[in-house]
């Protein structure tokens, strides 16, 4: 994967990949989920959805919080669903708990923009 390719599938990131990723892309979006988490899976298909629309431009990612418990600590990561943005390797801003496509799109408008 290119430093400028960001496919339309999400990419998975685990405690091993997460920096790599992140530094590799000048702008990422991060689903952090866990399995049992109902507002995560019904918020899944949005964030699909964004991958495709924001083909090129914007990775978008998904990060099993149970499975990677060194990185969600460290990211502060203390409810879910938690969206994660960065810019340049650099952590930007979150938003927390169940919200619409629109809210995370208006964020990734507002991020893109002030590049």
């Amino acid at each position: 994967m290119g430093s400028s390719d960001s496919p339309s599938e999400l990419v998975e990131l685990n405690d091993g990949n997460f920096d790599s990723v992140i530094s590799r892309h000048e702008n990422v979006v991060i689903d952090c989920w866990a399995p049992w988490c109902g507002p995560c899976l019904a918020l899944e298909p949005a964030i699909k959805e964004l991958a495709k629309e924001y083909e090129g431009k914007i990775l978008f990612a998904k990060m099993n919080t149970d499975e990677n418990l060194d990185t969600a600590r460290k990211l502060g990561i203390m409810s879910l669903p938690t969206i994660l943005f960065f810019s340049n390797g650099e952590y930007e801003d979150r938003i927390t708990g169940g919200v619409q496509k629109r809210v995370i799109q208006e964020k990734v408008e507002e991020l893109m923009g002030s590049r």
